[in-house]
């Protein structure tokens, strides 16, 4: 990895766009509109706790939205509004096949957990219709990481 001052004008700010200033426009849109039981849940990272030397500017901003989480949890709980994330590890999307990694990379992805694969989008579903259900409704203010068993490692 190139220094810091070498790596700065390369740095992206889409991550920054959609992570971070989005997350925060759509809430703030949303919220006149949600009654007590409503329930948001956002997407960080596992980047965002364990990142890679070549992902700054995405780990940073996942991070940023993980406080952003927990941060607006306190801030709408009061009106009953439940605010929780999810933070994927290794999972297969199309991002992958289209160009996201390098050929061999992809053969490698998700190896590395303690499962010794990727998880499947079918895998990590029943974790976003759990936090939205009544069966989750003294939780809030939490990041849930789903990364292969990796954050024990």
């Amino acid at each position: 990895m190139k220094p810091l001052r070498n790596s700065l004008p390369k740095i992206s700010t889409l991550p920054l766009k959609t992570n971070v200033y989005a997350p925060f426009w759509i809430t703030r849109a949303a919220l006149p509109h949600l009654q007590a039981g409503s329930a948001i849940i956002n997407t960080t990272s596992v980047q965002a706790y364990k990142p890679s030397p070549i992902l700054l500017d995405y780990a940073q901003t996942k991070a940023c939205l993980a406080i952003f989480t927990k941060s607006l949890a306190k801030q709408v709980a009061k009106r009953g509004i439940r605010v929780n994330a999810v933070a994927p590890g290794p999972y297969w999307t199309v991002l992958q096949s289209s160009g996201g990694q390098p050929d061999e990379k992809v053969k490698q992805f998700g190896k590395d957990t303690p499962m010794g694969r990727p998880g499947q989008p079918v895998e990590i579903a029943p974790l976003y219709v759990t936090l939205a259900s009544d069966a989750c409704s003294y939780t809030s203010g939490q990041v849930w990481c789903s990364d292969g068993g990796d954050g024990v490692v």
